[in-house]
């Protein structure tokens, strides 16, 4: 009787063993990875470890489920988009693109530049707008939507609120000295013109010395960047329209690589012109 019990103990022993190591291994491999490189010098994202923990992983689901394996997990799909909105709800995509189409008028395209140089204003965002005083509450206010462009033949800021029951432009805005936050589009352009500006041999350089390739396009890096104004004495007088003209601070980094540092360097999208800060 007494070996008996021992026996029945060990097989509840090894059973939890396995079942804890099981929940481990899987925690190993679902959390995220870290920015860095991790204790023997391996850098998050790497495949091959990730791969043996999860084969580890799967070899312990076995066990602790009696032999039999653990079903993969299942994503379900997105909930179908109508076309449109109600309310406050967010604009739909159909909403997004119907709105831009038609703020866009012939007269605007024709007479407005984007970043690049080609005809017609450059995007920058399609917003819900927001209801007049009256229509505060209301379940049948109309629904707009403001879309901003910005001109770069003159360095306009447009906004034009687009009423998406008629289909109607009900309002247009232009401001200068105004920055929103840039597109995708300006930020890529930026680090065109950085790339082929003497002022970006660091930047190209650093990419050659992580990648061993040379620079050659915005599509090899992941690009982030700010709006700059100019302020009195702290930028060569090359960049003192800043703020008035369209100008960019990029932050680069070498995907799957580092970020570099181009803090200094500043790149003027109206004037298409790149400086470097004074110190």
């Amino acid at each position: 009787m007494r070996n008996i019990v021992h026996r029945h103990l060990g097989k509840m022993v090894a059973g939890t063993a396995i079942a804890v190591a099981g929940t481990a291994v899987m925690m190993a491999v679902t959390l995220p990875g870290t920015a860095g490189a991790d204790d023997n010098g391996t850098r998050a994202g790497r495949s091959a470890p990730q791969a043996a923990g999860a084969a580890g992983a799967a070899g312990a689901g076995e066990a602790a489920a009696g032999g039999r394996a653990v079903a993969p997990g299942v994503v379900e799909a997105a909930p179908a988009e109508g076309q449109r909105g109600e309310g406050r709800d967010p604009l739909t995509d159909d909403e997004l693109q119907r709105a831009e189409k038609i703020a866009l008028s012939r007269q605007l395209f024709q007479s407005s530049e984007s970043v690049d140089g080609d005809r017609g204003p450059q995007p920058l965002g399609v917003d819900l707008a927001e209801p007049e005083a009256d229509e505060a509450g209301r379940p049948d206010a109309p629904r707009r939507a403001d879309v901003t462009f910005y001109d770069y033949r003159d360095d306009t800021l447009v906004t034009r609120t687009v009423d998406l029951g008629t289909g109607k432009v009900v309002a247009t805005g232009t401001q200068h000295g105004v920055q929103p936050p840039l597109s995708r589009a300006e930020k890529a352009e930026a680090a065109g013109l950085l790339i082929a500006d003497p002022l970006g041999s660091g930047l190209k350089a650093d990419y050659q010395d992580a990648t061993g390739k040379a620079l050659t396009s915005p599509d090899q890096l992941q690009l982030s960047g700010a709006v700059y104004r100019a302020a009195p004495g702290a930028q060569p007088a090359v960049l003192d329209q800043c703020g008035e003209h369209r100008c960019v601070r990029l932050f680069p980094k070498i995907k799957n690589g580092p970020w570099v540092d181009a803090r200094q360097l500043v790149i003027d999208l109206s004037a298409r012109k790149v400086a470097r800060l004074d110190r």
